[in-house]
């Protein structure tokens, strides 16, 4: 029974993390996973804790198990966040980042806002929110490839 019980405890605590996606914050080291694993680059502008939208994306698409199983062999996942909530201030050399990167990516300031980028930078396609299953965003995003 201990051992049922031990092992439950590790599943819970550890079984979920399978699923989690990885971020980058770091558009250089963005870069260069993408072109070390040959797959663009999908950034997304976001609010995280104050854009409805934002969060609607990473609840219903981002998050999913569904998603993650698709792109984690198909593309490098950057996060430019745009907090408000002082006690989700960003480092000031993230949010210089972001700052740059909006200016280049996102001169309208759409959130959420997603880009497909080569490993180069140059930009294939974007989206924004749409209520769809995580397989029809994936699929919307990597059909900026062909």
């Amino acid at each position: 029974m201990k051992k049922v019980f031990i092992a439950s405890v590790f599943f819970i605590a550890f079984g979920f993390s399978g699923f989690a996606q990885d971020w980058f914050t770091n558009f250089d080291k963005a870069k260069q996973e993408a072109s070390q694993s040959h797959h663009n680059i999908i950034l997304v502008f976001q609010g995280s804790d104050w854009c409805t939208p934002c969060i609607k994306l990473d609840k219903e698409i981002w998050s999913t198990a569904e998603f993650q199983e698709l792109a984690k062999d198909h593309f490098v996942m950057m996060q430019a966040d745009f907090p408000r909530k002082k006690a989700n201030k960003l480092p000031e050399d993230i949010a210089e980042q972001n700052g740059m990167l909006a200016e280049k990516y996102n001169q309208q300031g759409y959130f959420p806002f997603v880009v497909v980028l080569n490993p180069e930078g140059k930009v294939l396609g974007n989206a924004g929110y749409e209520k769809m299953s995580p397989t029809e965003y994936y699929n919307k995003l990597a059909s900026f490839e062909k």
